[in-house]
């Protein structure tokens, strides 16, 4: 069984800059093809400062951190084990290229299914810009398989 004790952990917080060429590859990875994501005249066009990031690239954000999942380490864990459950995401403003996005994550919760075959860890990372406002929130769950 994973150490509950750990809930509410918080990892040492990162930034990462957000590139033009990312959110433009992003997009395409995506499959996004409204050009406000790709090309800088017309996201001016529409309103926007500079090219805004589609939708879920906060999970990319992550992804860029100094140690991908550090909740491994957190909590012994074997990698070989772990699902990604799900991903929630909520945004409370635009994040734009030229951003530096503050990433702070948190530990929220451990529960367990199945008389404990399978633990849950619930990840919540608050996104936060340069000039300190929230610009987004995830919740990833993870799935740990015991059997």
């Amino acid at each position: 069984m994973l150490d509950k004790s750990k809930i509410g952990h918080q990892f040492d917080p990162f930034n990462i800059e957000v590139e033009k060429g990312r959110l433009r590859m992003f997009a395409n990875a995506i499959g996004e093809t409204n050009p406000i994501y790709s090309d800088e005249s017309a996201a001016i066009a529409a309103g926007y400062r500079t090219l805004p990031a589609p939708p879920t690239f906060p999970f990319t954000i992550e992804l860029d951190g100094p140690e991908l999942l550090p909740v491994l380490r957190l909590l012994d864990m074997d990698i070989a084990r772990l699902l990604h459950g799900s991903q929630e995401f909520e945004y409370f403003d635009t994040i734009y290229a030229g951003d530096t996005i503050t990433v702070l994550v948190t530990l929220v919760d451990l529960f367990d299914k199945k008389a404990g075959a399978l633990e849950f860890l619930v990840l919540e990372s608050i996104f936060t810009n340069q000039t300190g406002n929230v610009v987004a929130k995830a919740i990833n769950t993870l799935v740990y398989q015991n059997s």
